[in-house]
């Protein structure tokens, strides 16, 4: 019998991960995002950039998750990265550089709340995220494109930095 969210037996967890999206503005992408930070229990959203709205498009996409989620809506990503850094944070950045690590090779820490920071969908993380960050990693991809989609990365880095902190 498959099973709904109203039958599982599935542990309510929080885990000490804040996702930072820088500039990530696209409707879908934020209600998406809203889901996965609901599913994989992170502690908090932060949405960054000058035209952040939160509409019909994202509750249609984020399935009342916008409602129950901790999030806050701020311009400055660069502003959130140095606080949370400033207040003991370990920052990673989820971007391809030429100095970023595969997430499968990746150990995190345990001793510190983590931040994890997403990017423009066109244009990734910004380059001053990037200087300041703790940790770069990046997806390892086999086909021939050289990105994926933002949600469907969080997704995938969500799952990995979980999984070690269960």
């Amino acid at each position: 019998m498959q099973l709904t969210h109203y039958n599982t037996n599935f542990k309510q967890h929080e885990f000490p991960i804040t996702l930072v999206c820088d500039n990530v503005t696209n409707a879908a992408n934020i209600g998406s995002l809203f889901r996965i930070a609901d599913a994989f229990g992170i502690e908090k959203l932060v949405l960054c950039g000058p035209n952040i709205t939160l509409g019909r498009k994202v509750a249609k996409t984020s399935r009342a998750t916008e409602k129950i989620v901790k999030f806050d809506k701020t311009e400055s990503a660069i502003e959130v990265i140095k606080a949370l850094k400033t207040d003991g944070h370990l920052i990673i950045s989820l971007e391809i550089t030429s100095q970023s690590q595969a997430i499968h090779t990746f150990q995190i820490s345990q001793d510190k709340p983590i931040v994890l920071v997403i990017g423009d969908e066109n244009f990734g993380v910004s380059e001053s995220i990037l200087k300041i960050s703790d940790h770069v990693i990046h997806i390892d991809m086999y086909g021939r494109n050289s990105s994926m989609n933002v949600v469907q990365a969080a997704n995938i880095a969500l799952y990995e930095l979980t999984k070690q902190l269960l």
